[in-house]
């Protein structure tokens, strides 16, 4: 269940971890309760009212009344760590009617949640009006696609010598007239090619490369199976929203084994989550993906080393990743999967859906070494990080040089570490960003 290290997992940066550990005191919690679905208190602040802090163990997910931008706050941490401390009291009786309230207002959101999408299951359509515009877009996604092949082609025609520093304006435009055709996803490729136009050429040459195939994909996407359709509708920017993908994807239910959390601020003020599961009897790995805009925070906290019950919900797709949950339920520690066939997996994800831009990979036995940078070598196989040194070296003192279970994304060009432990059926001993 959760531990001091995953609760401190939780928290945004070594700052709020480090003030949530100076609020684990019971003499500034007056008010201290629990249950088995929430742990509530009040904690004196600066003003004349106390913060009301309140966190849902089913998630667990935080409400505090401070004014804190950050998510969870030092007041939600602190309450939670007391909690799986065990060092504070806490009374057992009903919760008062802020917390009963915060916690009715959550079912009723999930309820609503789910019958805005059942409805719109039912809900009448015009079929023949939803057709026409989804072939309207598809029109312009087309045009701008062969827009983009032509780009592609003048561009290997000029040569690659020619693809330096001046050319990145010809290049945010091709993108920005991607945006126009409603291509959003094709303008993020070629800008990403463009910021990195002073890679070694046969790396830029692989990008125009894909962009290519991109372009021969929707080409010929009326003969190609649906899964595949799919895949390159969300490659140009068009997935499907929450309600169609309930209703289109595919549910598996299992015991979850949270591996790994990342948090990467995609653009000013846009915070992308990513949560990589593995599930323990159907062996399926998947991606569960939020936004947070403007510092609001996740719904929903997700702590590495721990197994949920849930039921997912995969977008279709070749080779299907991404998932939807619902109220997943905390049940045990991760017992970590045996991971022999990882390179299986990437390749058949890869000749599926040459698009997916990470792929999970859980290394075992792996010791890292600084060799032309760091890397971590195990099965004979050694694989290129994405670490800063701080944390390298900081996992080698913690255990010593010995072997680390790590998991993270692949790239397909450097392993970046997100989640290492030293045993199975411990609590992870690093995440990267955490304390």
């Amino acid at each position: 269940m959760l531990t001091t290290d995953t609760v401190l997992a939780l928290a945004p940066d070594d700052a709020s971890a480090k003030a949530a550990r100076g609020l684990v005191s019971p003499a500034k919690w007056p008010l201290r309760g629990a249950d088995a679905a929430a742990v509530w208190g009040e904690c004196q602040g600066s003003g004349s009212k106390p913060y009301q802090t309140q966190v849902d163990l089913s998630g667990p997910a935080f409400r505090c009344t401070c004014p804190s931008r950050k998510f969870p706050c030092k007041h939600g941490l602190a309450l939670l760590l007391m909690k799986v401390q065990g060092g504070a009291a806490f009374g057992s009786g009903p919760p008062p009617a802020w917390v009963a309230e915060w916690l009715a207002s959550r079912t009723e959101k999930a309820q609503k949640q789910e019958a805005r999408a059942a409805a719109k299951a039912e809900a009448p359509v015009d079929p023949a009006a939803a057709d026409a515009r989804e072939a309207q877009r598809w029109r312009r996604i087309d045009a701008a696609a062969q827009d983009l092949s032509r780009w592609l082609a003048d561009q290997l025609g000029a040569g690659l010598a020619a693809c330096d520093a001046r050319s990145v304006a010809a290049w945010q435009t091709m993108a920005a007239r991607l945006v126009d055709g409603q291509a959003p996803g094709l303008a993020h490729r070629v800008r990403d090619a463009a910021d990195r136009i002073a890679d070694a050429p046969e790396r830029t040459l692989a990008r125009l490369a894909m962009l290519q195939l991109a372009c021969d994909g929707l080409a010929h996407r009326s003969t190609l199976p649906e899964a595949e359709q799919a895949d390159l509708r969300t490659l140009v920017g068009w997935p499907l929203d929450r309600a169609d993908a309930l209703a289109r994807g595919t549910p598996v239910g299992d015991r979850w084994s949270v591996l790994a959390v990342a948090l990467d601020e995609r653009e000013p003020k846009l915070t992308e989550r990513r949560v990589w599961l593995h599930g323990q009897a159907s062996g399926r790995r998947a991606l569960v993906l939020d936004h947070s805009f403007a510092g609001k925070g996740f719904e929903q906290a997700w702590v590495p080393g721990v197994d949920i019950d849930a039921s997912l919900v995969f977008y279709p797709s070749a080779a299907p990743l991404r998932a939807l949950c619902d109220t997943p339920a905390v049940v045990g520690i991760t017992a970590l999967p045996r991971a022999e066939y990882e390179w299986q997996r990437i390749a058949h994800r890869v000749a599926a859906n040459p698009f997916v831009p990470l792929h999970p990979v859980l290394w075992r036995d792996a010791v890292l070494v600084h060799r032309q940078g760091w890397q971590a070598v195990a099965h004979g196989r050694a694989l290129p990080l994405a670490i800063q040194p701080a944390d390298a070296w900081a996992l080698q003192a913690r255990v010593g040089g010995h072997p680390l279970q790590l998991a993270g994304e692949w790239d397909g060009a450097r392993f970046t570490p997100l989640t290492a432990w030293a045993a199975d059926g411990a609590p992870p001993i690093w995440q990267r960003g955490a304390a």
